[in-house]
């Protein structure tokens, strides 16, 4: 009964991103700045919806002499259609953001991991294609690759699909504007780290 709890809960986060999707709203951006990892994606997903729809047309000619085989598989191949568009349009309007004090890390609807900036040791730029799973890692390609590594001070609790609890200290993102998130970011850290007042000057 979690599992489907887990599942439905995600399906109404992907119809709510399809909804902000078409009216051209973005969630949980706020004040802070908005880091995309969608671009390229859409081709792809385009590509997959294609793929069921001429499914869909092929089943319908196949079970035209069982209408209700062929009604159920119609309504499934379009719920399909739909959790397509929602992944996409999740990705889209769930952009990393990093606010003054926080960097929100996030992937579709499914990973949502708020890092404090002054636990962030070191942000590079770095791009990876292979991504093995290790104890303390936190990998997020986006077309298996990954542009951003963070290496921080101190673990994060990252929750998982399954709500399982992970502590990591390395985190792997993508980002199109990779070299953008680095530069923001790496200010924000230098701001956390000067000194809250001024000096006293030697008489």
């Amino acid at each position: 009964m979690r599992l489907a709890g887990i599942l439905v809960r995600h399906e109404l986060q992907l119809l709510a991103s399809l909804l902000q999707w078409v009216a051209r709203r973005r969630h949980g951006v706020g004040e802070g700045r908005a880091f995309g990892y969608a671009r390229g994606q859409g081709p792809m997903t385009a590509g997959f919806a294609f793929v069921c729809v001429v499914e869909s047309f092929t089943m319908s000619v196949l079970l035209r002499d069982w209408p209700t085989a062929r009604g159920v598989t119609l309504v499934l191949d379009l719920y399909t259609l739909l959790i397509v568009a929602g992944l996409h349009a999740a990705r889209t309007v769930r952009p990393h953001v990093l606010h003054d004090d926080v960097l929100r890390v996030r992937q579709a609807a499914h990973v949502d991991l708020s890092i404090p900036v002054h636990r962030i040791a070191a942000v590079r730029h770095e791009r990876r294609g292979t991504h093995e799973r290790a104890d303390g890692e936190l990998s997020l390609p986006v077309g298996s690759q990954t542009s951003v590594t963070l290496r921080l001070t101190e673990p994060v609790t990252h929750v998982t699909f399954l709500c399982r609890r992970r502590e990591v200290t390395v985190v792997r993102l993508h980002a199109d504007d990779a070299v953008g998130l680095v530069q923001a970011l790496t200010r924000s850290m230098r701001g956390r780290s000067a000194p809250s007042g001024p000096r006293d000057r030697p008489r």
